[in-house]
């Protein structure tokens, strides 16, 4: 049991940061404070505590770190030790040739400590020293972007992406199909360069301004290589062909630009679900339409049928159905009474109700989890740090290759330098790596995306790649596997006193904590009508009960591990006690005046789809064990009825986080838990899981995947989804990098033109970015266990086929 008194759900605690790549710092068991870079211990654990858990170190010249509030929204500039966070966002931003040029050109300022970028949102975040933001915003439009901050200390306004003008591509269109057909027809040479120009201007100096102010900077990006190539062929007198490579270029842009908004869009869409008005009780108990964005935390609102629900909160009168799919992923509306919780972008359904609100328009589960997604996003899985780092690589190379084709054969082989400088031009175009490049972190967000839309939150990238390695899962018991609201089933005393007078004494201390054991102890107290006792003094003992003085006396609730430390264990006491174990029952005792004064029993059942979670679990070659503070015995009957492989009984949170430490050696290892007590364990684990409805604050904010509903099924959801954002992943690779070394060949054997390289490269960027946006399409009624997965028991380590 747990000292801790529960706190209403809010949504402020699902998130973790993790803003930082897995291979540049701290892995995100706990936020950075700015300007702050840690490295890996020797043994590369994940520590409890402040230590960073240092998967890896950073990259030379990286310094990128945290924001100082990773889970607060995009808001203005913050002081931060000293320093100022300031989020920019940067629509031109959507490319590392991008990230580069900027990373470059302020990384040369002095006043520029740390900077982290997020692509996907276009957000460049930098930790600079006070009244440097001007020349930060002057030297980021020296590159030819439009940097734009917020106002004041208002957050920054949400992406408007602007509509490009279109009949200067139709124009180009119509222009360079006309030179083409005049170079079909044999029309004047002049007619077709006139057409060809035209069309390149009409749709090139976009292009031509970029690759422009690229090259100052020394950067290779597309918009360079493509100015290169376009003018190199019309220097060649090949009109038709560059001005037909330049419009299907700034076509297939746009269509690209589209795809990735779509990508970036995925979970923000939800908010659209947010109704702008809320109905707000007034002082004279009317009620009024308001925008949602007035209404403070503790005002009443109203929900009639049909309506959605504007901010979390509670409710407090009435009754109804809410579908909250949004939130959860429950495909069936959930019975709301007073007492329970409901969250904005829910929509009610049957009845009518009034709910407290809890949290703030910009505070909510649902801005929360959207803000989650988004930070996510920069916390590159392995395969982007490794398609990144091979990007570096292959653009020099191929670029290299170019040189060396438009050279060698001439000088050396006698080849006539028209022909060769042209293949050296396909090459150019060829050489770009952004399909590459794109196709990781496209597939990476669609996967977020789609875990959120069912009500699994997970917050990063790496660990969205690293499920589907997961040989191990620990779970809890209480809370995690049970209902965790057990119910008294016995209680007994040791001499003649009436076991109702000790309810008082007991109620006084179970109703301080929030543990399930002992709010069934105060609701037995409650239901037989004994007030609660005064309590003073109380203190939480962490996995073995609770304290407080009574009347002048100490007084302890507790396990069977603290009677034998307080030294009351009697012979009497223990063949009692292991009946009711061997029942499955929990056990909890009243102590106090040098003995136990009397013994509860408590039972709990299993949630109705623990058992087929743990099934799913071994399908996909996941073995599984409960780590439990509750005794030995009820652990163990516990897990038999769920099927689970192995169960320890009487552990404290270092004995959980122990048997993780050694599971870590036999293959990766999750956890699963959901109290104050589990967080040591979920922050050791590779991956940590945490309950989002019932978890405790620490547990959830430890945790690197929440389930927003206390469904397990979902942890086997969570892994099918890992196994196909792999599967995409590799496929999207495999598209980038075998296409273009297609065309590399047609190019060399002298049978690829400028126009196919167009299309090996933005034609490709197109279908990476369709293949990974499948993955929103992904359902779990369309997700069935892979059967390829491994047996149970299979060797640590080893890969899935």
């Amino acid at each position: 049991m747990n000292g801790k008194e529960k706190l209403p759900y809010r949504a402020a605690t699902i998130t973790k940061a993790h803003p930082l790549d897995a291979d540049d710092a701290c892995c995100g068991s706990h936020p950075l404070n700015a300007g702050e870079i840690r490295t890996a211990p020797a043994n590369g654990a994940r520590p409890v505590g402040d230590a960073c858990c240092g998967s890896c170190t950073p990259e030379a010249g990286d310094t990128r770190t945290a924001p100082a509030n990773a889970t607060a929204p995009l808001a203005a500039s913050q002081a931060v030790n000293g320093a100022i966070r300031t989020p920019i966002r940067i629509m031109q931003m959507d490319c590392p040739t991008e990230e580069g040029m900027i990373r470059k050109k302020l990384a040369a300022m002095p006043a520029v400590t740390a900077m982290d970028f997020n692509l996907m949102q276009r957000v460049l975040t930098v930790v600079h020293s006070p009244d440097s933001l001007d020349g930060i915003l002057t030297a980021i439009r020296s590159l030819g972007f439009t940097p734009e901050v917020a106002a004041g200390d208002a957050p920054l306004a949400d992406a408007v992406v602007p509509r490009q003008r279109r009949w200067p591509l139709v124009l180009a269109a119509f222009a360079a199909f006309a030179s083409e057909i005049c170079h079909w027809l044999s029309l004047p040479g002049g007619t077709s360069a006139a057409l060809a120009l035209l069309a390149v201007v009409a749709c090139g100096l976009t292009t031509y301004k970029k690759g422009w102010l690229a090259l100052r900077q020394g950067t290779m990006n597309i918009n360079a290589l493509m100015s290169i190539a376009v003018t190199g062929a019309l220097l060649l007198g090949q009109w038709p062909e560059a001005a037909m490579v330049m419009v299907l270029f700034t076509l297939a842009e746009l269509i690209e630009a589209r795809s990735l908004d779509r990508a970036r869009n995925a979970i923000g869409g939800l908010l659209q679900s947010v109704p702008a008005t809320a109905s707000l009780q007034q002082a004279d108990g009317s009620w009024q339409e308001v925008d949602v964005g007035t209404v403070t935390v503790g005002s009443l609102l109203r929900v009639k049928p049909g309506q959605r629900v504007a901010l979390d909160g509670w409710v407090e009168q009435g009754q109804s159905t809410v579908d909250q799919a949004s939130i959860t992923g429950e495909s069936l509306p959930v019975e709301k009474r007073p007492g329970d919780a409901v969250f904005a972008g829910t929509l009610n359904q049957a009845g009518s109700f009034c709910y407290r609100v809890s949290a703030a328009s910009d505070d909510t589960t649902l801005a929360r989890i959207i803000h989650a997604v988004s930070e996510a996003q920069g916390n590159r899985a392995p395969t982007q740090r490794f398609v990144d780092r091979f990007a570096r690589i292959y653009t020099p190379l191929v670029l290299v290759m170019a040189l060396l084709v438009a050279l060698l054969p001439p000088l050396l082989l006698g080849g006539g330098w028209y022909a060769w400088i042209y293949k050296a031009l396909v090459m150019l175009v060829i050489a770009c790596p952004c399909a590459l490049v794109i196709s990781t972190p496209v597939t990476i967000v669609s996967g977020l995306a789609a875990a959120a839309r069912q009500g699994i939150l997970i917050k990063g990238g790496v660990y969205l790649e690293k499920g589907r390695r997961l040989r191990w899962l620990a779970l809890d018991k209480t809370g995690t596997l049970t209902h965790g609201k057990p119910v008294l089933t016995d209680s007994l005393t040791f001499d003649a006193r009436d076991i109702k007078a000790l309810y008082p004494l007991a109620s006084g201390l179970a109703s301080r904590s929030d543990h399930p054991v002992s709010q069934a102890v105060a609701q037995a107290a409650d239901i037989a009508g004994t007030p609660p006792a005064l309590v003073s003094d109380f203190t939480a003992l962490p996995g073995r009960g609770i304290t407080g003085v009574i009347a002048g006396g100490q007084w302890y609730l507790g396990n069977r591990r603290l009677a034998d430390e307080l030294g009351l264990a009697t012979d009497e006491l223990a063949p009692r006690a292991a009946a009711l174990e061997q029942q499955g029952k929990t056990l909890v005792m009243l102590m106090g005046e040098g003995r136990v004064q009397a013994l509860f029993a408590v039972a709990d059942t299993l949630k109705s789809h623990s058992r087929d979670a743990i099934t799913q679990l071994h399908q996909l070659g996941v073995n599984t064990l409960m780590l439990s503070g509750d005794n030995t015995p009820t652990a163990k009957a516990i897990a038999a009825q769920a099927d689970i492989d192995e169960a320890y009984g009487d552990l404290l949170p270092a004995d959980k986080l122990q048997k993780i430490t050694q599971l870590a050696d036999r293959g990766t290892v999750g956890m699963v838990g959901d109290g104050i007590n589990d967080a040591p364990a979920l922050a050791r684990a590779d991956i940590g899981f945490a309950m989002g409805a019932l978890g405790s604050d620490t547990a959830i904010e430890t945790a690197d995947v929440a389930l927003m509903d206390d469904d397990l099924r979902k942890v086997a959801r969570f892994i099918q989804l890992s196994h196909a954002t792999h599967r995409i992943l590799r496929q999207n690779i495999a598209l980038a990098l075998g296409i273009k070394a297609l065309f590399l060949l047609l190019t060399l054997a002298g049978a690829g033109t400028m126009w196919m390289a167009v299309f090996a490269d933005v034609g490709t960027s197109l279908l990476v970015v369709a293949n990974g946006l499948r993955l929103l399409r992904q359902t779990p009624r369309e997700r069935q266990t892979t059967s390829a997965a491994p047996a149970r028991g299979n060797v640590a380590g080893q890969p899935l086929r």
